[in-house]
């Protein structure tokens, strides 16, 4: 909820700054700014809840912490290349495709009920992808819409 949260704050920002600095709306700038900020945000979260997000990658897959705090600043790096009008389709198509990657991990999460944030299995569970899934696509279409789409 709160990377949603962020992603419209910042897109409301973003957009009356764009208007009133140049005159004009940018809603595509806008909603690329305001992907990036999001993306900004959750990196962050991939270092403060380091414990957490380790949980939700399969037993599996070895150097769980390091594979969080890669993805995070592979989070930084999509949000920059947003950024960059050069770099916008290529980081768009990339961040698509990343979110499509995550969506494992998020459904491996409710199904072991894991809380990332305290780092226990007291999380809500199946329940939880009723909203996951549709923000996912939610996030996929934004940066469609806002990189990619021409």
């Amino acid at each position: 909820m709160k990377p949603l949260i962020i992603l419209l704050l910042s897109f409301a920002i973003s957009i009356f700054a764009i208007k009133t600095l140049k005159k004009e709306f940018n809603v595509e700038m806008s909603a690329r700014i305001a992907m990036s900020t999001m993306l900004v945000f959750t990196a962050i979260g991939h270092f403060v809840f380091t414990k957490g997000m380790s949980m939700m990658i399969p037993k599996f897959i070895p150097f769980k912490q390091s594979f969080v705090h890669l993805t995070g600043v592979f989070e930084v790096l999509l949000a920059i290349g947003l950024l960059i009008p050069r770099f916008k389709y290529i980081s768009g198509f990339v961040l698509i495709i990343f979110l499509l990657l995550m969506l494992p991990a998020n459904i491996y999460a409710s199904v072991h009920h894991i809380n990332y944030q305290k780092g226990t299995f007291d999380g809500n569970g199946l329940s939880y992808l009723w909203f996951r899934i549709p923000l996912q696509l939610f996030f996929i279409i934004w940066t469609y819409n806002c990189s990619i789409r021409m």
